[in-house]
C-alpha cells in the first residue's frame, strides 16, 4: 500500500508540474519586454517619423491608397459583403469572432457562393474566437470548396501555444480590395449603435497597393495553420494607385516581433506634440504607457480617451482599467465612457496625421501574446474625417473627473484593485 501511494503521489506531482510548466509557457510571449521610456526627438509631422515608422519598425509605407472610414455594422457588413460578392480570384478572411447569427449564415453563403464558383476562397478563424460557431456552418464552407482552418486548435504539439490567439481582422479580396478594424462576425455588429444590443465599431475599406501587405500578413499565420504557402498573381497582382494616401498593414505576433505593435504605439504617443485621440475598446495601460501618455501631457498633447462604459461585455477588463487611471487623470488625460452601447473602436489619431486602426487593443494582451494587425494611414484629410467620428462618439460618452474617480465606493476599488492584479493577461 505504501509503495502505491507513493506512485500516486509521483504520477500526481508529475502532473502538477506539467500543466504548471504549460500555463507558464502560455504565460509568456518568450521575449523581452520594452523596459525604457521613448524620448520625444520628433513630432509626427517630421519626415524622421515616417522614416521610423516604414524602416525601423516594419514595412514600408506606401503611396497610392484609398481608404473609406465605415461606421458600424450599417455600414460595415455591407461593404465587406458587397467586395465578396464581387471576387474574381481570391478571397483571404481571417477573423477572431465568428459566430452563429444571421450575419454569419449572410457571410457563410456569400464565401460558398464564390468559392462554388471558382473563385479561391480561404478562411482562418481563431479557434477561440469561434467557439460560438456551429459546426454545419463550417461544413456548409467546406462542402461549397471553401478552405476553413482552425488557428490553435489544441494538439499534443501546441499546447505551449493556447493563450496566443489570432485577434487579426482581415478580408481581402482578388489582392486589391482589404479591410481591417474591430468588428466581428456577429450579430451584435449590425445596426448603428442605436441600442445596448446593437455595438459602436468602425473598420476600414482600403484599395491599393498597400493591399498586398494585408496579404502578406494574412498568408503568414495561414502558412502556420496548415503549412501551405499562398502566392502567385491570384494573391498578389500588380495593383495600380487608387489614391494619394500613403498606408502601411502593420503586425505582431508572439511567434516574431511580439512587442513591435507597443513599440508602434509608443513611438506614436512619443511623437505626439499637439492631440492624441485613441479609441479603446479594451484599455488596460501598463506602466510604460501611462508614463507616455502623462508625458504627452507634460509637453502640452491633449490626450482624449474613449473606452466603454456601463455596456461592457467584460466588467472584469473595466475594472482592471478603472484601477489605472489615477495618474492619467491627474495629468490632465481626459478619460470618457460611451454611454449608449458597448464601444468596440480601437482607432487611434495623432496630430490630425497619423490614424491607426485594427484588432489591437491597448493592453497586454494585444502587446504581447495575441497576433494583431493594425492599418496605419498617413493623410490629414482622412485624419479629419476620423477626427469627425471620434468627436461624434465622444458627444455621446461621459468624462471621467479625477475627483469622481477618487471618489468611488469602496468596494468598487477593492474590485478594481482585485481585477488589476490579473492586467498581463488582460
Amino acid at each position: 500500500m505504501p509503495r502505491t501511494r507513493l506512485r500516486v503521489a509521483v504520477a500526481l506531482t508529475f502532473v502538477v508540474t506539467v500543466v504548471l510548466i504549460l500555463i507558464a509557457a502560455n504565460f509568456s510571449s518568450g521575449e523581452k519586454k520594452i523596459s525604457r521610456d521613448i524620448a520625444h526627438l520628433y513630432a509626427v509631422n517630421d519626415p524622421q517619423f515616417m522614416q521610423s515608422m516604414g524602416v525601423l519598425l516594419g514595412p514600408a509605407i506606401l503611396a497610392g491608397n484609398h481608404a473609406v472610414q465605415l461606421e458600424d455594422g450599417d455600414q460595415i457588413f455591407p461593404a465587406m459583403l458587397g467586395a465578396i460578392h464581387g471576387a474574381h480570384k481570391t478571397i483571404t478572411f481571417e477573423t477572431y469572432i465568428y459566430w452563429s447569427g444571421d450575419v454569419g449564415r449572410k457571410f457563410r453563403d456569400a464565401l460558398a457562393e464564390r468559392s462554388r464558383a471558382g473563385v479561391k476562397v480561404h478562411v482562418l478563424l481563431d479557434w477561440v474566437g469561434s467557439a460560438k460557431m456551429d459546426g454545419s456552418m463550417i461544413d456548409a464552407m467546406r462542402n461549397a470548396g471553401v478552405e476553413v482552418e482552425r488557428y490553435h486548435k489544441p494538439h499534443w504539439y501546441n499546447l505551449t501555444r493556447m493563450n496566443n490567439r489570432t485577434h487579426r481582422k482581415l478580408l481581402v479580396v482578388d489582392g486589391q480590395i482589404a479591410f481591417t478594424g474591430g468588428v466581428g462576425i456577429a450579430d451584435e455588429w449590425t445596426g448603428h449603435a442605436q441600442d445596448p444590443e446593437h455595438w459602436r465599431d468602425s473598420h476600414f475599406q482600403i484599395e491599393g497597393p498597400v493591399a498586398a501587405q494585408f496579404q502578406a500578413v494574412f498568408a503568414d499565420n495561414w502558412s502556420k495553420a496548415t503549412g501551405r504557402i499562398l502566392h502567385g498573381a491570384d494573391y498578389f497582382p500588380k495593383v495600380a494607385s487608387r489614391g494619394s494616401t500613403p498606408a502601411q498593414m502593420f503586425s505582431s505576433s508572439p511567434s516574431g516581433g511580439s512587442e513591435s505593435m507597443q513599440l508602434m504605439y509608443l513611438l506614436s504617443i512619443a511623437a505626439a506634440a499637439r492631440s492624441i485621440r485613441l479609441s479603446s475598446a479594451y484599455f488596460v495601460p501598463d506602466d510604460l504607457a501611462i508614463r507616455a501618455l502623462v508625458a504627452a501631457r507634460q509637453r502640452g498633447v491633449k490626450v482624449q480617451i474613449i473606452v466603454p462604459g456601463k455596456h461592457t461585455d467584460t466588467h472584469i477588463v473595466r475594472g482592471a482599467s478603472r484601477a489605472r487611471w489615477g495618474d492619467l487623470l491627474q495629468a490632465g488625460v481626459e478619460i470618457h465612457e460611451y454611454a449608449p452601447t458597448m464601444y468596440h473602436c480601437k482607432v487611434m489619431i495623432v496630430d490630425d496625421l497619423l490614424v491607426s486602426v485594427g484588432s489591437t487593443n491597448f493592453d497586454n494582451r494585444s502587446f504581447r501574446l495575441n497576433d494583431e494587425a493594425n492599418l496605419n494611414i498617413y493623410d490629414h484629410a482622412f485624419a479629419l474625417t476620423a477626427t469627425k467620428l471620434f468627436e461624434k462618439d465622444l458627444a455621446r460618452a461621459n468624462r471621467i473627473t479625477f475627483a469622481q474617480w477618487k471618489s468611488r465606493p469602496l468596494r468598487q476599488k477593492l474590485f478594481e484593485h482585485f481585477t488589476s492584479l490579473f492586467g498581463s493577461q488582460l
